[in-house]
C-alpha cells in the first residue's frame, strides 16, 4: 500500500493531511530567502511539519484511497487505521519509519514522535520549476586595489583652476537649460514645417491628378475680377487646391466664395503652386470639424495647412 505516495499527493493540494488515530502533517507556505552563510538562494516553499494531537478523521485522507483503489469509503478508512495503527507500533518499538518525499519518523527521549522532514521535495505549486542556486560573492576589495593601482598610475591633480572651473559648468549647466527650452520651441515649430511639407507632398500628387488635368491655356483671359480681400485670421487652413496658373486659382476662389465659403488665395507654395484654401481659422477644432464636412460634401483631397500667414 503506498500511503506515502497518498499522503505526498496531497500535501501539494492541501494544507493538512491527517493519518486518523495517529497525527498530522501540516504545509506552511514559506517565502523565498537566502542562506547568508552558504551563500544559496531558495524560492518560496511549503515546510512540512507532524502534529501528533491532530488524530481526528477529517475523511480526507480515506476518500482519497478509496477513489485511488477503487474501494468503498469505510474499506478505506478500515485500511488507514491500520496504517496508523502500525506506524504507531513501530516507533515505539525504536524503529525510524522513512516516508518517501515525506521525511522520517523516529522516537525521541521522552517517547515522542519526532519527524525530520526532507527539503528536496517542494511542495508549493506556485514555486513549479524553480530550485536553489549558489552565487558567487563580489570581491570588492580586488576592485579597489585595482581602483587604486590605476590611480596610483594616473593621478588626480586637483588644483586651483580646477576649482574655479567648477562655477563655470554650474553656468554651463544654466545657459544649457535655456538654450533647451529654446531647443524645445524650434523643435515645435520643425515639426508644424514637418507636417506641412508631408500634406504639401501629399496634396500636390493627388491635386495634380486631380484638378490639375483640368488646367488648361484660355486664349481669352477672364476679364480682371475685382475680389474682396480677407484679412487673414488663424493659423489653421483648409486648402482647397494649388494651381500652376494664377486665373484658375482665382476662379476657384470665386467659385467657393459663391458656395459660401470665406475663400481666398494665400500665395505660391515652395513648389511654384498657387494656393486656395476653403478659410482660416484660429481654432483648431473647429478647423478639424469644418476639414471633416468638406471632405464628406466638396473635397476628399482636402487637407489642413497649419502656418502663420502675414
Amino acid at each position: 500500500m503506498y500511503y506515502s505516495t497518498y499522503i505526498s499527493d496531497l500535501l501539494y493540494r492541501y494544507e493538512c493531511v491527517i493519518i486518523p488515530g495517529f497525527g498530522a502533517f501540516l504545509a506552511h507556505r514559506t517565502s523565498a530567502y537566502h542562506d547568508m552563510e552558504k551563500n544559496v538562494f531558495f524560492p518560496p516553499k511549503k515546510r512540512i511539519s507532524f502534529n501528533a494531537q491532530l488524530k481526528e478523521n477529517d475523511g480526507l485522507l480515506a476518500d482519497y484511497v478509496a477513489k485511488a483503489e477503487n474501494l468503498s469509503y469505510s474499506e478505506a478508512l478500515a485500511k488507514v487505521q491500520v496504517y496508523a495503527y502500525s506506524l504507531e507500533t513501530r516507533i515505539l518499538n525504536g524503529e525510524t519509519i522513512l516516508l518517501d518525499k515525506i521525511g522520517s519518523l523516529s522516537k525521541n527521549e521522552t517517547s515522542q514522535i519526532k519527524f525530520e522532514p526532507v527539503t528536496v521535495t517542494n511542495y508549493l505549486t506556485d514555486s513549479f520549476g524553480l530550485a536553489s542556486f549558489q552565487t558567487t560573492p563580489v570581491t570588492r576589495e580586488v576592485l579597489k586595489q585595482e581602483v587604486e593601482a590605476l590611480e596610483e598610475k594616473a593621478p588626480i591633480h586637483i588644483t586651483t583652476a580646477r576649482r574655479t572651473n567648477t562655477w563655470l559648468r554650474y553656468a554651463a549647466v544654466g545657459l544649457l537649460a535655456i538654450g533647451l527650452s529654446g531647443t524645445l520651441g524650434f523643435l515645435h515649430f520643425k515639426d508644424i514645417a514637418d507636417y506641412n511639407f508631408a500634406q504639401e507632398q501629399v496634396a500636390k500628387k493627388q491635386v495634380e491628378n486631380t484638378i490639375q488635368h483640368a488646367t488648361f491655356t484660355i486664349d481669352n483671359p477672364l476679364p480682371a475680377v475685382t475680389l474682396n480681400a480677407f484679412k487673414p485670421k488663424g493659423s489653421y487652413h483648409l486648402v482647397a487646391g494649388a494651381f500652376r496658373v494664377e486665373e484658375n486659382a482665382v476662379s476657384r476662389v470665386k467659385e467657393l466664395r459663391e458656395a459660401g465659403y470665406k475663400a481666398r488665395a494665400i500665395g505660391e507654395n515652395r513648389f511654384g503652386l498657387h494656393q486656395v484654401v476653403y478659410g482660416s481659422y484660429t481654432d483648431r477644432t473647429e478647423a478639424l470639424n469644418d476639414l471633416r464636412k468638406i471632405r464628406t460634401s466638396d473635397n476628399p483631397n482636402a487637407w489642413m495647412l497649419i502656418q502663420e500667414i502675414d
